[in-house]
């Protein structure tokens, strides 16, 4: 039985409904498997600077607010805030998954954080922590990619990045395990690049 950790650093838009999912199928696996995440933010918004056409249809910048948070929160308080902030953000009152993220600052305070981090939000203080941050997964990956971004280190120090998986809904731990294990497997083979369905 494998019981050296693995560490997954995984970077999101914390505005992506799927990167939400994957999220949870991420949490899922790691309370079956020796894996640490660590949370990490990237941007839609830095992602798509430039293009004639936002792909978002963000054109008045809304997205740049919970980025930013984010970016506030992991350079204040480190990591495992920030996911206690974004599953805080997606995690209706029933304790059911949001269609839509939540109040920023209703988060932050069921996060146990700050609730002034939310005029981050409306600040460039932190643009630059998050570009850093965006530029870092971005460089793990080739070719046109989204959100979320992982980066796997094992313990023998090897690391594999990849975009995704995309996933529409939380897969079943059986399931789960199946993806991770499929997920690690196609991201170790040299020059694996993508794989749709």
């Amino acid at each position: 039985m494998v019981t050296e950790r693995s560490t997954v650093d995984f970077w999101f838009d914390p505005a992506c409904p799927l990167s939400r999912v994957t999220a949870s199928w991420i949490v899922g696996v790691a309370e079956q498997r020796p894996i640490d995440i660590h949370w990490r933010v990237m941007s839609l918004s830095i992602l798509n600077e430039g293009k004639d056409v936002d792909p978002e249809g963000d054109e008045e910048g809304y997205l740049w607010i919970p980025a930013r948070v984010c970016a506030a929160i992991v350079t204040a308080h480190g990591h495992t805030a920030l996911g206690r902030f974004y599953d805080a953000l997606w995690t209706a009152e029933d304790g059911g998954r949001r269609e839509w993220m939540g109040d920023i600052a209703e988060a932050l305070s069921v996060a146990e954080l700050p609730v002034e981090l939310a005029v981050a939000g409306l600040s460039t203080d932190h643009d630059a922590a998050l570009r850093a941050s965006h530029a870092e997964a971005m460089s793990l990956v080739v070719g046109e990619v989204g959100t979320p971004i992982l980066a796997v280190t094992h313990p023998s120090g090897t690391r594999h990045a990849f975009f995704g998986p995309v996933v529409t809904e939380t897969p079943a731990p059986d399931d789960a395990l199946r993806l991770w294990d499929g997920t690690l497997l196609v991201a170790s083979v040299p020059g694996f690049r993508e794989i749709k369905t």
